[in-house]
């Protein structure tokens, strides 16, 4: 088989792709990856989001961590971050999420985290793979009093608010404010949290009924948090996706503010009050050229990495970088997060605007955005493998390199979490950027297209 584990975690529709029984093995097998040879009973800590089918995955997934003697702390609904903040907390030797962060609800997903709460390096996931694939020997289930117990959290999502609220040192009264839950995990923390902060907050897409998660709303479609800000005279709007791992804003005007524009406002910050550690900022190969020219012009040094938080946060712990993210809204303040948070970025970019009093319209203006296009062909798990070789593909995006010259670029790649390829284009020139675009998702679609 193909690669099981994605750029962030395994994927899949649930109960097709992403079965039960996958999930028990993966419980069997992470237990004897990440049980760090732990001489007590080793303690899994898992959170899910608001699928329908997280539950039937989370009991899957505990019945293999069980059935090796491991024993589970089931935290329930949960942001992704909450879980790897709470490994700490909880002294766990390891975490998982059941989500499928902005995938629709059909669409679920198996995070992992180690003791330490970054997510699993690539070494890891194969470990568990191998196990997965009879190359190693998984471990024998127990019998008796070595079953491993299973209990519940009673204050995980409050744990988790009284942390991220320990990250700012203000409140945030007299922001009036909407916030999009995306009917996924934020709809458990996020009203507390802003409401305890001081914030004038009004609450949307927060009712979640296990298939609505993500649709028409959340980060993935910002167009009703628009409008809603708009019509109320709100000072900015804050979407999350699914799990909360990732923030997108919009201005009082209900323009939208992504990642890199996130991250050029606060580093800005952090730069002018010495907390940018090493004037660095780490990207991906998708990060604006707008965001890589701003800080040419502020001295702060770029790094870009492969698409996913995990490579950004890798990047960082090599040279102790304390801050990265992606144009998604993945942000991760290490200072704080061992990964991508949502909420954190959130009230990180609240306490800024209320500290420095300007709105985030002229905020955002530090950076110039460049036009992008991204065009997304569905193909199968077969056609991602095809697009390394594909003679067709690889010459028309060597014709779209040339014609765009110095005044844009263009990326191909698979999808890591989802049966697409990818076409994003980034050019001074909009209606070049759109014809090279078409061009290229066309062959694309002819060649290996689903």
């Amino acid at each position: 088989m193909g690669r099981l584990f994605g750029t962030d975690g395994v994927r899949g529709i649930a109960n097709s792709e992403l079965t039960a029984e996958m999930a028990m093995k993966l419980g069997r097998a992470a237990a004897e990856v990440l049980s760090n040879n732990a001489r007590r009973r080793p303690l899994f800590v898992i959170g899910m989001d608001t699928r329908i089918s997280s539950e039937m995955l989370c009991s899957s997934l505990t019945a293999g961590l069980c059935s090796v003697g491991a024993d589970v702390l089931l935290l329930g609904v949960v942001p992704t971050p909450a879980v790897a903040y709470l490994i700490g907390k909880y002294k766990a030797d390891a975490g998982v999420m059941i989500s499928a962060s902005h995938n629709s609800a059909e669409f679920n997903g198996i995070k992992m985290f180690s003791g330490d709460g970054y997510k699993l390096p690539e070494a890891l996931e194969d470990q568990i793979e191998a196990l997965l694939e009879g190359m190693g020997a998984l471990e024998t289930p127990v019998t008796g009093a070595d079953v491993g117990k299973v209990s519940y959290a009673t204050n995980a999502i409050k744990d988790y608010i009284e942390h991220l609220k320990s990250t700012i040192p203000t409140s945030l009264d007299g922001l009036n404010i909407a916030v999009d839950c995306a009917n996924g995990s934020a709809s458990v923390s996020a009203p507390t949290l802003f409401a305890e902060l001081g914030a004038n907050a009004t609450i949307l897409f927060a009712e979640p009924d296990g298939t609505n998660i993500n649709e028409n709303c959340g980060s993935t479609h910002i167009e009703a948090l628009s409008k809603y800000v708009v019509e109320n005279k709100l000072d900015l709007g804050i979407a999350f996706d699914g799990d909360a791992d990732r923030c997108l804003c919009v201005d009082e005007k209900g323009k939208l503010v992504d990642g890199d524009q996130i991250m050029a406002i606060c580093s800005k910050d952090m730069m002018e009050r010495g907390k940018l550690a090493k004037n660095t900022v780490i990207g991906t190969i998708l990060t604006n050229m707008g965001f890589v020219k701003y800080c040419e012009a502020s001295k702060i040094h770029f790094i870009p990495t492969k698409v996913g938080d995990k490579y950004v946060l890798e990047e960082m712990l090599l040279e102790e970088y304390n801050f990265g993210g992606e144009q998604s809204g993945h942000v991760i303040f290490r200072d704080f997060a061992t990964t991508g948070d949502g909420e954190l970025t959130a009230i990180q970019l609240l306490s800024l605007v209320k500290r420095s009093g300007e709105k985030l319209s002229k905020l955002a203006k530090v950076m110039k955005k460049y036009p992008q296009v991204a065009i997304n062909v569905p193909v199968t798990a077969e056609g991602k493998v095809k697009f390394y070789t594909n003679k067709a593909i690889k010459e028309v995006t060597e014709k779209a390199k040339k014609e765009l010259g110095e005044i844009g670029r263009i990326v191909v790649r698979p999808s890591g979490t989802e049966p697409k390829l990818r076409v994003m284009v980034e050019c001074e020139d909009e209606k070049l950027m759109d014809k090279v675009a078409k061009e290229v998702a066309k062959v694309v679609t002819a060649e290996i297209g689903a």
